[in-house]
């Protein structure tokens, strides 16, 4: 049984309001890099000019922070089968990399003025104050407002663009702190403060330096589906809620903003269909707590006994020996056991090539199962089942009508239906929903979904993946 969360009804909201922070940036970034470059111009002020080259590249971040925004807003497709997050990741890596260039300008510049020459005439006045003043009060409302949004929806391209307004707060005080020095060289005579300004831009440098490592480090890390350590254990925990036997599965991604969580549960065997969508339910609910803004996905399976695993494992068995097995039967008596099945054999072989192919997998069935005295197989032609190929990924009253036909041949009141199809690089991945009685049993759920993706592998071939729904009819 599959259990998968609707899409978020404030999604759209959220995108809005993303949107709408990420442009206002955009708009103090180009007043701030203007007003900075025209008086660093004017003043000669290396760290006011390094300070407007930090924040172009800051003009250059918000411009993509919101054009990852935008992206990171359309819905799944094709290509894109977890969305398009990650687009706020590699905006804010290659966000990274402008930043670097940036530094190592700052740096050669600075030690030139430092070192290499005469020290460069600054002209610390009022404007050269005024301006870095301003500055400090933008970038302050701005990190706050882009913060804030940041935290609400989980996005870490508009936590970057807080943190590069964050640290233009920091270097911008730095850049005061050199404009002083300028003013004190002339005032009291000490010509080795006129290198204070390019003494506060490497510090700015610096900064910006420790900021970008940071912020690439994150970004490649949720490019790579890096997560922090813990956060797998503590789905796991969180999961484990009552009617859990067991967490078989516990896989956590992040793409921009959002976290992708597919677990996979062992619930009793003889649970009811509500029981097991209830604990579904209750798992979901833990995780969402734990990652608000995830897409969850919670697969409910009874615990695996000796007699539920058998009948899969000789399917697989058989596969192995290039069969197909159907109509299995485990009969146990006093004194042993007996399995009797069907064999779909390929319809151009001889009896004698049949029977030995045959042969070969009851001995390997029989010597994996020793509680089993006696295996009878019936031999049939595969044609009585035959393949089907897949034209293209419209082919979906194809599948619906092998559905329908094995349903009825199994004599099962299952309603089919919400049937979708995929393509994946030729190869399909389909999936629907299938209608129970709410008192069925989770066990007789399970292998209905196990017969039903077992049927259409073998009739479709080109199905990569064939993921069932099932679940209480109204």
């Amino acid at each position: 049984m599959l259990r998968q969360n609707g899409p978020n009804p404030h999604h759209n909201e959220g995108n809005r309001e993303k949107r709408l922070v990420a442009l206002s940036s955009l708009v103090a970034a180009i007043v701030l890099t203007s007003l900075k470059l025209g008086i660093g111009l004017w003043t000669n002020s290396l760290g006011i000019l390094s300070e407007a080259l930090h924040s172009g590249l800051d003009l250059v971040a918000a411009a993509m922070t919101l054009w990852a925004v935008r992206i990171a807003a359309r819905p799944a497709d094709r290509e894109h089968t977890y969305g398009h997050g990650k687009f706020e990741n590699f905006s804010a890596l290659v966000e990274t990399l402008l930043l670097l260039l940036t530094c190592i300008w700052i740096f050669s510049e600075s030690f030139q003025r430092l070192f290499g020459r005469e020290a460069v005439l600054v002209d610390a006045n009022v404007w050269a104050f005024l301006t870095v003043s301003i500055s400090i009060v933008i970038d302050f409302t701005r990190s706050r407002a882009l913060g804030r949004v940041a935290k609400k929806y989980q996005s870490q391209a508009l936590e970057a663009d807080a943190l590069h307004f964050s640290t233009d707060i920091w270097s911008s005080a730095v850049v005061l702190l050199g404009l002083a020095g300028v003013l004190a060289a002339d005032h009291f005579g000490l010509p080795w403060l006129h290198k204070a300004d390019a003494a506060a831009a490497l510090i700015v440098a610096l900064i910006v330096v420790g900021v970008s490592f940071n912020l690439g480090k994150r970004a490649i890390d949720d490019l790579l589906d890096t997560v922090p350590r813990d956060l797998q254990k503590k789905v796991e925990t969180a999961v484990r809620v009552n009617g859990v036997r067991q967490v078989r599965q516990a896989r956590i991604r992040r793409s921009g903003p959002e976290f992708f969580a597919d677990v996979i549960l062992s619930i009793e065997p003889d649970a009811s269909f509500e029981r097991s969508h209830h604990i579904a339910d209750e798992a979901e609910k833990a995780v969402r707590e734990l990652l608000p803004n995830s897409d969850i996905t919670v697969h409910v399976e009874p615990e695996n006994d000796e007699k539920e695993g058998v009948p899969l494992d000789i399917r697989r068995l058989a596969q192995r020996h290039g069969l197909d097995a159907h109509g299995i039967q485990i009969l146990r008596y006093q004194g042993g056991t007996s399995i009797e099945l069907h064999l779909e054999v390929a319809a151009d072989l001889s009896v004698a090539k049949a029977h030995e192919q045959a042969t070969a997998f009851e001995n390997e069935l029989l010597g994996g199962y020793p509680d089993c005295d006696r295996v009878i197989t019936h031999l049939e032609p595969a044609g009585k089942h035959g393949q089907l190929h897949l034209v293209d990924a419209d082919s979906l009253p194809l599948l619906e009508r092998l559905v329908e036909e094995y349903l009825k041949e199994l004599d099962y009141p299952c309603r089919p239906h919400d049937m979708k199809i995929r393509d994946v690089g030729g190869e399909y991945n389909l999936s629907f929903h299938c209608s129970v009685a709410p008192d069925t049993k989770i066990t007789e759920a399970h292998e209905l979904t196990e017969k039903l993706e077992h049927h259409l592998r073998f009739r479709v071939p080109e199905l990569r993946q064939v993921s069932i729904h099932v679940e209480p009819e109204d």
